[in-house]
């Protein structure tokens, strides 16, 4: 981390410990708490009543609104008696130019891996980032979504308000949770999910041109949606029925990248 020429900007009523380091042109707004061990990068503002604690590494151009608290620890029961704390210089990393709105709670990790977001992600009022999360890039988590632990977000993935997902799930790149859905299995890429308990419902064409996936692309990633998740009319390889899931899983042409993503995951489902 570079040294400052640009003494950070504190106001008189923040603390901040002496073994936390600010660099360059970092704002803390009033009465925000910083612990120690905690280190924030160039550029990144804590606007007012933000607490961050915990072995937390936040990177540049960062924006925390009030009463966000970064850092926390762990809301499990125990840790496990034989690994222990982590010993890990950091538990929480956080990329940049990521915007955390009002009372968003990010938790450190509980092992050596560290919780970990990426870069130029929002997170509204009230959303929860738990324990040993992996969040991507260019995600947005809406208000009130709730992310349990050891949960890993691809890229480009949209929450509606009120989600939620269950522990140790993956969220494909590009996929929309829709608002209210409880997810309690994996998303697949690229598809919009719905319900308590959450389904596929379609693609998400919306949200892949948003991204600019070639139009190409999406027309591939059509065609495998519909031979996977639409009514299949094709004999089975056994000659009995129509073709099961699996067969066309297995069927789908992946010379593009974004289909051989998609049936990749579908395999691991």
């Amino acid at each position: 981390m570079a040294s400052s020429r640009l003494a950070p900007r504190i106001h008189s009523t923040a603390v901040i410990d002496p073994r936390a380091e600010l660099a360059d042109d970092v704002e803390v707004g009033p009465f925000c708490i910083i612990g120690p061990g905690v280190r924030i990068d160039a550029g990144t503002r804590l606007l007012a009543h933000v607490v961050v604690s915990g072995r937390s590494a936040i990177g540049q151009r960062n924006v925390f609104h009030p009463f966000a608290v970064i850092g926390g620890e762990p809301q499990i029961r125990k840790l496990d008696a034989a690994s222990g704390p982590s010993t890990a210089p950091s538990s929480l990393v956080i990329g940049a130019e990521n915007v955390f709105r009002e009372h968003v709670t990010v938790n450190v990790s509980s092992g050596e891996t560290p919780t970990a977001i990426g870069e130029k992600n929002l997170f509204m009022a009230g959303a929860h980032v738990a324990h040993d999360v992996t969040v991507g890039s260019h995600c947005v988590v809406a208000n009130g979504v709730q992310l349990a632990g050891h949960v890993m977000v691809e890229d480009w993935v949209t929450f509606g308000g009120l989600s939620g997902v269950a522990q140790w799930l993956r969220i494909g790149q590009s996929a929309f949770v829709a608002a209210g859905a409880m997810c309690e299995r994996d998303v697949p890429p690229f598809v919009i999910v719905q319900g308590d308990r959450a389904r596929v419902r379609a693609l998400n064409i919306v949200g892949l041109e948003r991204r600019g996936v070639a139009a190409e692309s999406i027309a591939r990633l059509k065609r495998a949606f519909a031979r996977t998740f639409v009514r299949r009319s094709a004999p089975s390889e056994t000659g009995i029925g129509t073709v099961s899931f699996e067969e066309a899983v297995r069927g789908l042409d992946r010379s593009d990248p974004l289909v051989d993503a998609f049936a990749r995951a579908l395999a691991r489902a």
